[in-house]
C-alpha cells in the first residue's frame, strides 16, 4: 500500500526534508529563536503546522530565503527529490561586484622596498 502524504507537517521537519538546513535540530533552532517567519507572522514553536501554499521567510547563507511550500513529503529524499517540495520566491541575489585588482602582483624588488620602508618606522629616515 502505498503511504499517502500528510497534509499538515512541523515546521523544523518540513524545512529539515526540503534540505534548507542539515540536521533537524539547525532547523528547531532557527525556529525557536524567532527567525522564521511563516505567512509573515514570527514562530517560534518547532511543532507549528505546515500546509500546501504557506510561505516562509528565513535568512540563510547571508540572504532572505522567502520560500512557497509546494508539497508535503513524506520522507528526507534527495536533492532532486526535495527541490520539488518547494517555490523559491526569493529575490535574485544582488552581486556586488568584485573590485578589479589596482595592479599587479609586487615583484621581490617592490617587497623589499616596502620591508625596508617599514623597518626603518615613521618618521624616522635612512
Amino acid at each position: 500500500m502505498a503511504e499517502t502524504p500528510p497534509v499538515k507537517l512541523r515546521l523544523d521537519k518540513w524545512l529539515w526534508q526540503a534540505r534548507f538546513f542539515k540536521t533537524r535540530s539547525l532547523a528547531a533552532r532557527l525556529i525557536s529563536d524567532g527567525h522564521v517567519r511563516l505567512n509573515g507572522a514570527r514562530v517560534t514553536k518547532t511543532a507549528q503546522a505546515v500546509a500546501v501554499g504557506d510561505v516562509l521567510t528565513f535568512a540563510q547563507a547571508r540572504r532572505i530565503r522567502v520560500i512557497q511550500v509546494a508539497a508535503i513529503g513524506t520522507r528526507r529524499g534527495p536533492a532532486s527529490e526535495a527541490q520539488e517540495l518547494y517555490l523559491d520566491l526569493s529575490p535574485p541575489e544582488d552581486r556586488a561586484e568584485t573590485p578589479d585588482r589596482v595592479g599587479a602582483r609586487p615583484t621581490k624588488k617592490d617587497r623589499r622596498a616596502v620591508d625596508a620602508l617599514r623597518a626603518t618606522g615613521p618618521g624616522e629616515e635612512g
